[in-house]
């Protein structure tokens, strides 16, 4: 049976008016499976207190835009969120209230942001993920086996690309991959993460996870496991050549967090592999 428009989520999108932002309310859109109802921007920004298609150049389709995501949240069931680490913080305590799934993409949350994500967790379905593509989920389960079959004579790179307009490295997916490395090694990423080479650095330490940030032109996104041995190279690799792959991701993750109780997921839940 076809759910009418009043039965399928209400999703609501962070930073409407990026990139990620955009991509997302298109693929939202299209979706027969759920309803844009919100869209939030940053304090002071000029979409704010617009309707959404007027600001897209059109006639008002009955979406806001608001600086102030209480009362859009309150109306949804998920929040689809690839911003940056203190707007997730602070969602995530509105997300909670909402108990609407919280669906997070933001990349260079620290540590002790995920740990700030804990209580909210307690009352919302939160999803996050490095990466939402599929792909990239499949890799890093190949990863943390090939780093569980191979020993340390084995050194492991993480090389990532990215577009110029990119703020964070390690990318959040190359961090998603050196944990898998790291766990199929049975060691903590903290323990033998190497973020940087310059100078004279001496020789590589064996059983270092070395990590490369490339940024340049407009690459969505490429990520290489490299495993290197005395004889052989392995490598690992996948390639975003269109955004879209994440946001269809994300939106895949807020609708399976329907009626799923509270917790902490990733994509890995989502995709049953776990």
């Amino acid at each position: 049976m076809v759910q009418s428009q009043s039965q399928t989520p209400g999703i609501v999108v962070m930073g409407g008016s990026g990139r990620m932002g955009r991509m997302l309310i298109d693929v939202v859109q299209a979706s027969p499976d759920c309803r844009l109802v919100g869209v939030t921007e940053r304090p002071g920004h000029e979409w704010a207190g617009r309707d959404l298609g007027a600001c897209l150049g059109g006639a008002d389709i009955g979406v806001p835009v608001t600086d102030d995501p209480i009362e859009v949240v309150a109306n949804a069931q998920a929040v689809i969120d690839f911003t940056t680490p203190a707007a997730t913080l602070a969602m995530s305590e509105l997300t909670a209230q909402a108990r609407a799934v919280h669906v997070i993409g933001t990349t260079g949350l620290s540590h002790e942001d995920i740990a700030a994500l804990g209580p909210a967790s307690r009352h919302a379905t939160i999803v996050r993920a490095g990466n939402m593509s599929l792909g990239v989920n499949l890799l890093t389960q190949v990863v943390k086996q090939v780093a569980a079959a191979l020993d340390a004579d084995y050194d492991i790179e993480v090389i990532e690309g990215h577009h110029r307009h990119k703020v964070d490295a390690p990318s959040g997916t190359a961090l998603m991959l050196g944990e898998a490395a790291a766990e199929g090694r049975g060691v903590a990423l903290a323990d033998v993460a190497d973020r940087g080479r310059d100078g004279i650095t001496g020789a590589r330490e064996r059983g270092a996870i070395g990590f490369h940030a490339i940024r340049g032109g407009d690459i969505v996104g490429e990520h290489d496991v490299l495993f290197a041995a005395e004889g052989e190279r392995l490598t690992l690799r996948h390639v975003a050549s269109d955004r879209s792959v994440f946001a269809r991701g994300a939106l895949k993750a807020a609708l399976w967090g329907q009626n799923k109780g509270p917790g902490a997921y990733d994509m890995l839940d989502v995709l049953g592999l776990k």
